[in-house]
């Protein structure tokens, strides 16, 4: 009778964690997707899109194999609008290290980086801009350039 009783309390104890178990393994499954995102209708339609095209049965089921994923620099990705966030950063290191040239003030391409003038620095060429990233991104090590990113990440705000 002892090891029926015994056996019986074994086996409740093995079901009480199983059941913890699985439902913990449900609640973990029950997280939101995209924690960081404003509960918004952009995230709304891609949690759905999601659940959509990955549940069996749906009409807009997509089987495993025939899922792919292509990711472009369309703004949701990389910020590029106004202007791409690595040029607004170049551009800002412009302003920035011009004192420590003077004849930026009337060397361009920084010259009109410098004024602001928006029309000019639509203008810019690749030859232009790569001059701007050549001034702005050398000179220093990749422990310092760390450290302006990081100083200009906390500091820069959209001018819109």
């Amino acid at each position: 009778m002892k090891s029926i009783l015994a056996g019986l309390r074994a086996a409740g104890m093995a079901l009480g964690v199983l059941c913890v178990l699985v439902s913990s393994v449900h609640a973990q499954s029950v997280h939101d997707p995209l924690p960081s995102w404003n509960d918004d209708p952009a995230k709304q339609a891609i949690v759905n899109f999601v659940a959509s095209t990955t549940t069996a049965g749906n009409p807009a089921f997509v089987a495993p194999e025939a899922r792919f994923a292509t990711f472009d620099q369309d703004g949701t990705l990389w910020v590029e609008h106004p202007i791409y966030a690595q040029l607004a950063f170049a551009f800002c290191r412009v302003a920035a290290l011009a004192p420590q040239h003077p004849a930026w003030k009337t060397t361009e391409p920084f010259k009109s980086v410098l004024v602001g003038d928006r029309a000019a620095i639509g203008k810019l060429t690749m030859k232009d801009l790569e001059q701007i990233l050549l001034a702005t991104h050398t000179g220093m090590t990749t422990g310092q350039f760390s450290t302006v990113v990081k100083d200009w990440l906390a500091h820069a705000r959209d001018p819109r």
